[in-house]
């Protein structure tokens, strides 16, 4: 295999830049849901990266288990938190005498 061009260089710096930009993302956002569909996304860019690499095995892994299988049961066990006070709960809804 010959040199890389510029333009595979550049593609590799952008996908490089952009999983360090997710992963930053993904760990200072305070929103659940969008942590949770951060780390989706960092899983679907880091399958390209590996399919770069030319391990297109790891990449069809990634993909499916840590982008598809655990992205989904994220969004189930966040679908089964409670919701915060003061958002959408029946008992906090202030027409009680709190008796």
């Amino acid at each position: 295999m010959a040199g890389l061009s510029l333009l595979d260089w550049a593609l590799d710096g952008v996908l490089a830049l952009l999983l360090l930009w997710l992963a930053w993302r993904t760990l200072s956002t305070p929103a659940l849901f969008r942590a949770v569909v951060l780390f989706i996304a960092f899983g679907l860019v880091l399958a390209l990266v590996w399919a770069r690499l030319y391990a297109v095995d790891v990449a069809l892994a990634e993909m499916a288990i840590g982008a598809g299988v655990t992205g989904a049961l994220l969004l189930a066990a966040l679908a089964r938190l409670e919701p915060p006070i003061g958002r959408g709960r029946a008992a906090d809804d202030g027409e009680g005498d709190g008796t």
